[in-house]
């Protein structure tokens, strides 16, 4: 509707997928809607890029090389605290199970394959979330933009 505003969260986001594909979309998908995003292609590179640089939210792919998704999600974890919202993109069969496992972590999952835009809206609805936690501050500020 014209005249109506959205706030849009602008964000700092790492994406670990052995895909370069894949990563390439969800970059590009993100890039345009005003965040900021980095990319590593296995678990080891990921997780050094989540120690290195301040990041507001981690999307994970649960099979990646050296590293694989639940590692990476136990090590951002034990290192970084869970301040930090994960979600993990799986194209596994036993997606309950793998919730189930990733339930501790505080890491939510996601099916593949998807379409770029509901990712972006989950996205964007973890970011609102994680504002409302005491301590998180995003990278960077809140715009507010016309639709």
């Amino acid at each position: 509707m014209p005249g109506l505003r959205r706030e849009t969260l602008v964000a700092r986001i790492l994406i670990a997928d052995d895909d370069t594909h894949i990563a390439r979309v969800m970059s590009m998908w993100l890039n345009r809607h005003g965040h900021e995003t980095f990319c590593a292609a296995n678990g080891k590179d990921a997780l050094d890029l989540a120690i290195t640089r301040r990041v507001d939210l981690i999307i994970t792919d649960m099979n990646m090389p050296q590293l694989d998704g639940l590692g990476f999600a136990r090590a951002v974890r034990e290192q970084l605290g869970s301040q930090i919202p994960m979600l993990v993109l799986s194209a596994r069969c036993d997606q309950q199970a793998l919730v189930q496992s990733l339930a501790s972590y505080g890491v939510s999952v996601y099916p593949k394959p998807f379409l770029p835009s509901h990712l972006v809206a989950e996205i964007n609805r973890l970011l609102a979330a994680s504002l409302r936690t005491p301590g998180f501050a995003p990278g960077l500020p809140t715009e507010v933009r016309a639709p």
